[in-house]
């Protein structure tokens, strides 16, 4: 599996898109990888593999088994024989949540090495694999094992001579299939309910970043999981992604990732078996400065909710409206907030801001940076990538932008601020709503009832007031209209992965 050693290596982070002093930083060392399945590593079927590239230079990290129908066929088969005559069909509820919690203390025990490995496939900043990442996967692991033993039904007072009561039972056999901008999260948020509700599983890491999913579920193995609950079948989403998705022996298929990629897993889902669907797709979310909010918490929120993991994030608040009041202040407060933002290694503790995932992301988000500015909005700072190793962009910050504008109506998922300008309350809810999205939502304002009217209108499963992406996995989250059905984290999300029975004896 996922094993690391470590090199020293000397990197160059960059300030103000200038080389910094080198520095000695170590990166971990990776073997080829196999897939996992029936709790243990093979080799594909087909025998193929793929390579999975450090996005800090381009390089070949290692070779990865591709996997493609006929393993996943043989993961489902795997996950069908744990679910329906293995011990796990069998097990306490309490037990499982025990193990959930030894995975949690697993990923802790090894959390540098997971840290690395993130870091590494994906690009983000170490400082975030370890003071972000890490911990929330954790938390929410944790949380998930205490909701094992306490899924429970209801009795139910019907008319006549009945005793009538509802059970909570597993699915069955999952499929799941996880994006790139998260692994180590977006796993825990897949994992943990389905797992606690006794749900067998097959996931489909995304091909850019498999490693952290592999080590995971050999981690899982050794705390002592069963052979065959957990199975990861790195591959692509015509092939492996397309496979699980109609899988005819799959009961539930939850995914995460854009929008148009959505449509086909619910297309696939519907035309083979009717499984039970869950999606959390794209976002272009509003987030929202008044004139009488704290300007200062404004910029910063407004910063972090952008700029965050490269801008790689569904919530990441890409549509700034601000009240013209203040809006020259607020905008010459963070351009100069972005000019000195750090980009570089993800492994140099100082760095701020890692290359983009794929040579594909950041060829789509200079794309956009183009279009900003053949469509006339005003570019002060960024635009270019930076240097001519590895995926990095620069941080972009667009005034004058107007709803029309294709920045700000498609998701960009990069680095690229758009800042618009509105007069009043009515004006912004209106233009904050008018979008095919409704994944986030914020509003900056010092006025109680202003944020509430704002918080009941804006048409978004999550509405942050004075803050920007602030998760707790006891807090649902998901989306309204193309973001997505169904919601992840918290109960809400054991109602995904539970069917509801309702058992009616004669008395």
């Amino acid at each position: 599996m996922a094993s690391t050693k470590s090199s020293s290596k000397t990197a160059k982070p960059a300030k103000n898109g200038k080389p910094a002093a080198s520095k000695p930083v170590k990166h971990p060392k990776v073997s080829n990888q196999q897939l996992w399945i029936g709790g243990k590593s093979v080799r594909s079927v087909s025998g193929k593999t793929f390579s999975t590239i450090n996005p800090t230079t381009g390089d070949v990290i290692c070779q990865v088994a591709e996997g493609d129908k006929a393993d996943i066929d043989l993961a489902v088969k795997a996950a069908r024989q744990a679910f329906e005559s293995g011990p796990w069909s069998r097990m306490n509820p309490s037990e499982r949540g025990r193990l959930l919690n030894k995975l949690a203390d697993a990923i802790e025990a090894n959390k540098t090495e997971l840290a690395m490995l993130e870091s590494l496939d994906n690009g983000k900043p170490i400082v975030d694999s370890l003071n972000a990442d890490i911990p929330l996967t954790v938390k929410c692991y944790r949380y998930y094992a205490g909701w094992a033993d306490k899924n429970q039904g209801k009795t139910l007072p019907v008319d006549g001579p009945y005793f009538a009561y509802t059970r909570h039972e597993p699915i069955g056999v999952v499929g799941q299939i996880i994006p790139w901008n998260f692994p180590l999260l977006m796993q825990a948020w897949k994992w943990g309910p389905a797992l606690a509700c006794g749900n067998t599983l097959v996931l489909k890491p995304a091909e850019q970043t498999p490693l952290t999913a592999l080590r995971v579920a050999e981690l899982a193995a050794e705390v002592g999981f069963p052979p065959g609950v957990i199975n990861v079948v790195p591959g692509y989403g015509p092939t492996a992604g397309a496979a699980l998705s109609g899988h005819m022996d799959v009961d539930k298929i939850a995914f995460t990732g854009e929008t148009s990629t959505g449509k086909l897993v619910m297309t696939a889902a519907a035309q083979s078996n009717l499984k039970r669907v869950s999606l959390e797709l794209g976002g272009k979310s509003p987030n929202i400065v008044f004139a009488d909010a704290n300007l200062d918490a404004a910029v910063e929120g407004a910063y972090f909710g952008l700029f965050f993991n490269q801008g790689q994030c569904c919530v990441a608040g890409s549509r700034l409206f601000v009240e013209e009041k203040v809006y020259d202040e607020f905008v010459a407060k963070i351009t100069e907030k972005a000019k000195k933002r750090r980009l570089g290694d993800p492994f140099e503790m100082t760095t701020e801001q890692g290359p983009q995932v794929s040579q594909e992301q950041m060829e789509r988000v200079l794309g956009y940076i183009e279009a900003g500015n053949s469509d006339g909005a005003k570019m002060l700072t960024g635009g270019k990538r930076l240097g001519d190793k590895g995926y990095f962009v620069e941080p972009t910050v667009f005034a004058d932008v107007h709803d029309h504008m294709k920045i700000a109506q498609e998701e960009i998922f990069g680095p690229v601020m758009s800042i618009l300008k509105f007069k009043d309350l009515d004006e912004v809810l209106a233009r904050g709503n008018k979008t095919c999205y409704g994944l986030a939502a914020a509003v900056w304002t010092q006025d109680v009832q202003k944020a509430h009217r704002m918080a009941h209108a804006l048409r978004a499963g999550t509405v942050w007031v004075n803050c920007y992406d602030v998760f707790d996995a006891r807090a649902p989250f998901g989306g309204f209209k193309m973001s997505g059905i169904g919601r992840e984290l918290g109960e809400y999300a054991l109602q995904m992965y539970t069917e509801v029975k309702t058992v009616t004896m004669a008395m």
